[in-house]
């Protein structure tokens, strides 16, 4: 007998406990069916409704129906409250998810893996979204269809967002955390974009990051103007030579690097694991601050890239009107990803300076400061116990993600944020989201359906 069809006729036969491999293909099912629905936003029809459509479907069978779709854009979130079984003990608990994905061209997939079909080889789960994040809306979607089935009465209402557009600027998280605040206001978030482990090929384990803050998104134009002219009389100034000059400035720029509570945590856990010249930048750093070659070695390796200091890197451009005509204007388009506690204001002036006045650096929209999110000990420990039954004695490390989530527009409201996700990745093969045949260990994906199961368990009970 189907799920489907064993939830809606629970109400008149008792039904028997499913076990957890049984919710693991339940999982396996939703996995595929969000695969298979390219909710990628800058396609003219990004089809997000079906899914929305299919996991309300979900819920509701499951008897959870206090659901609200909000249309917004060209897509919409999808906001579910269970509420808590008779007076709540707690503000509630809010789930966060998002159901959008980054393109990907059919062309530039092997054959066998269509990027929108999943698609199982050796232990593996291929498709986008597997690891970005379709893996963690079915999650936290099988965990409460799992702990409804089971019987469990939370004492606290748990709330889940899931958004339509992460991915592209993040708008449904910022109306979620302001104008949409009655819906969703909670005592804390889980993030399921967040959080995870590592090992790396020999099997060597890294630990389990638990998120705790992220970077601070910021993009900045850099612009030159010319008189421009004819392109048979050369100027000795060109809008297009002054940009890449500018470029290059800035791909030498370094910004100081810094400490803060969250990445203190991670790299004194990190230096204990680490016995060679990374492990002993490392320490030499954690023991001086102001040792910019330590922790410029711990920046050039690909496994902390990010973690030490604000980065920007040049991501787009823009430039010229004509073949033959002289550039009147050149733009690039500059991506930041800022320590938290840093104003965007002081990273314009800092770029402004490197690159000099001929070059225009301005910023493209306003940032939200995320600041990093106090360590709940309920919440350390619900996350530690869980790993840890998984994964005895692994190393949990507080973290600060380099890139952003829709965590950060909470975080500037005062919610405390926490990226609490249980997958797990073999790097660097596995570092795949956003790339080209993106995959998530099998083992690992059965694991965080538990893994969720688990965490709300606790939280919610």
């Amino acid at each position: 007998m189907r799920l489907s069809r064993l939830l809606v006729c629970a109400a008149l036969i008792p039904a028997p406990a499913l076990a957890a491999t049984d919710w693991h293909a339940e999982g396996r099912a939703i996995l595929e069916k969000a695969i298979s629905v390219p909710t990628v936003q800058e396609r003219a029809d990004p089809r997000l409704g079906d899914l929305t459509s299919y996991l309300k479907g979900k819920f509701e069978a499951a008897g959870i129906t206090d659901i609200v779709i909000k249309p917004y854009l060209n897509t919409q979130a999808m906001i579910v409250r269970w509420p808590a079984a008779g007076k709540a003990k707690a503000k509630p608990i809010l789930l966060l998810g998002h159901m959008d994905v980054v393109e990907a061209k059919r062309e530039d997939w092997p054959q066998a893996h269509d990027p929108f079909k999943l698609v199982e080889e050796d232990g593996y789960l291929y498709g986008r979204g597997t690891t970005d994040m379709k893996n963690g809306i079915t999650a936290i979607t099988v965990a409460l269809l799992r702990l409804k089935a089971e019987g469990f009465k939370p004492k606290r209402d748990i709330i889940v967002l899931f958004t339509g557009d992460e991915e592209n600027g993040g708008r449904g998280a910022e109306l979620a955390a302001t104008e949409w605040r009655k819906l969703t206001d909670a005592e804390y978030a889980l993030n399921a974009d967040a959080g995870g482990g590592a090992f790396l090929k020999d099997g060597t384990p890294l630990g389990f990051g638990l998120q705790t803050s992220e970077k601070m998104y910021q993009s900045f134009t850099f612009t030159v103007r010319n008189p421009g002219g004819h392109s048979s009389r050369p100027r000795p100034d060109n809008a297009i030579y002054e940009l890449a000059s500018a470029l290059k400035k800035l791909e030498t720029h370094r910004f100081t690097p810094a400490l803060n509570e969250t990445t203190r945590a991670y790299f004194t856990a990190r230096a204990t694991q680490e016995k060679g010249a990374l492990g002993d930048a490392m320490r030499r750093w954690l023991k001086n601050e102001n040792d910019s070659e330590a922790a410029d070695l711990i920046e050039a390796d690909p496994t902390e890239v990010g973690g030490t200091r604000t980065r920007c890197v040049a991501t787009r451009l823009l430039g010229g009107h004509a073949d033959n005509a002289l550039p009147q204007m050149a733009q690039a388009t500059v991506n930041c990803r800022i320590l938290p506690g840093i104003p965007a204001k002081d990273v314009q002036a800092e770029l402004q300076a490197a690159v000099g006045a001929g070059v225009e650096v301005a910023p493209t929209l306003s940032s939200h400061p995320s600041p990093a999110s106090p360590l709940r000990p309920d919440v350390v420990k619900a996350y530690t116990d869980s790993i840890r039954a998984r994964h005895p004695g692994s190393l949990i490390i507080p973290q600060m993600s380099a890139g952003a989530t829709d965590g950060l527009y909470f975080r500037a409201t005062g919610m405390p944020v926490y990226g609490v996700d249980g997958t797990w990745i073999v790097i660097p093969d596995d570092e795949r989201a956003h790339g080209r045949d993106e995959r998530i260990p099998i083992k690992s994906f059965n694991e965080n359906l538990d893994h969720w199961h688990d965490m709300l368990t606790k939280l919610a009970g």
